[in-house]
Order: C-alpha cells, then structure tokens, then sequence
C-alpha cells in the first residue's frame, strides 16, 4: 500500500537544531521576561519549574490537556497565579521567543520538501511535540522557512493530552484524522519519540542532520538519510 500522508516532526527535522543549544538559549530568556515583568523569582529556581512543567506534560495520562497539566503543575512554583505566568509566558513567545532563532539552521530543503509532497497529492501534518503553545510553534514554523498553511494539522499544547514519545499522542492523531497507519509515513530525527510511531504500523523515515537518540537506542526504521535525501524520496517515491 502506499503513502497518502506525511506526518512530520519540527525541532530537529524540518527546523534542524541541537535540541540541547537551542533549550539553553532560550530558557533564560524565558526567565529574563518574567525578572523584567517584576516576578520575583530565581532565574535557577524558575527554570527548573518550567522543567518541572515540562515532565507534567511528557507524563500525562489523557485526562486534561498538556496546557492544563503543565500550568496546573507549576502553581505551586510560581510566586504568581497560573492564570498570570500565561499570560506573561505567551507574550514572551509571541516577542522574545524570536531571538532563539539564532540557535537554529533553517534549511531550505524543508520548504521544498513538504510542498513536493503537497504537489505530489500527499497530505501533510504537523506533528511536533505539543509541549509549547501555538503561537510558539507558529514562530518556529515561521523559522524553518515552512508555511503553516501547508500543515492539515499542527499540534499544540493546547489541543494535545499526550506527548512523544508515549504511542497514545500517535493513536490520538489517526484516530481523529481516520488515517490508516499502512497509508502513513512519519518524518523524525529523534529514534525515542519520533520512531515510537511505528508500533501502530507506521513507516518512519528517520532525518539523519541533527540525529537525536539520547539513549542510545536501537535504530528500527524504514528509511533514514539526510533533508536533501528526503527530498529527493519524496520526488521518486512510487504513488497509486
């Protein structure tokens, strides 16, 4: 059976990045925004919340969503209400957020790749781990050069009650969008969370540029080969 649709990863894959340079870039800046809005808190201290938040996310179960697990998580933290740290936190990542730029290498296969798939009659989602809020992800959209409106999907913190790479945030996205797995391709760098896909039956393609396996796991792939070499399987790759 062949591919009908693409489901692609953003950090690492189509925003090529050292997931670790790019979180220590912008976290004190993420901190930084919060000292200036007169929270009194501890760059450290405030850091290590927002990870705290992060693990709240990776961990939850199904039963809210990661917006609500991951805020719900850091009220004990913060020295103001969660309602209030929002609001502060997507201000610094409709503004700020936007120098972390510079801790990325947009490259500019990654537009040409998902239109090609576009021409080809493929449909394409955005499945990057919803652990920011959307106008966070629209940002790095914007800096990997790929238009937004080219994605039938984007997850987000919002909308999302999983993450990478736990099997159910996979399960959640075909069952909502009736996919059938043998139809699916998921594009990933990271062996953990990204080729966690392939037990529901899905066919991976593992992008080898900024290559993430933390744990040194095993590589189980279909496909694997750089941005550039994507391009081109996605130029020859056989269709009904």
């Amino acid at each position: 059976m062949s591919i009908k649709h693409i489901l692609f990863d953003l950090d690492g894959t189509l925003l090529p990045m050292d997931q670790d340079e790019f979180v220590k870039f912008y976290m004190p800046l993420l901190a930084k925004s919060y000292i200036e809005a007169g929270v009194q808190v501890d760059p450290k201290e405030f850091i290590g919340a927002v990870w705290k938040g992060y693990e709240a996310m990776v961990k939850n179960d199904g039963s809210r969503t990661n917006r609500e697990a991951f805020w719900s998580y850091t009220e004990e933290l913060m020295p103001i209400s969660p309602e209030e740290s929002e609001k502060l936190a997507l201000r610094f990542y409709d503004g700020d957020f936007n120098q972390a730029a510079r801790a990325t290498s947009p490259s500019p296969f990654s537009d040409q790749i998902v239109k090609t798939a576009r021409r080809r009659g493929l449909h394409t989602y955005l499945a990057t781990n919803p652990v920011f809020p959307r106008c966070a992800t629209m940002n790095r959209i914007r800096w990997a050069g790929v238009d937004a409106e080219d994605f039938e999907l984007i997850t987000t913190y919002e909308d999302q009650r999983y993450c990478k790479p736990n099997v159910e945030y996979f399960r959640t996205i075909l069952e909502e969008l009736k996919l059938d797995p043998a139809e699916c391709l998921m594009v990933g760098n990271d062996v953990e969370e990204d080729l966690a896909i392939r037990e529901l039956g899905v066919k991976t393609y593992l992008v080898t540029d900024t290559m993430e396996n933390k744990k040194d796991l095993p590589i189980h792939t279909d496909y694997m080969g750089s941005l550039e070499d994507l391009l081109e399987f996605i130029r020859t790759m056989p269709l009904d």
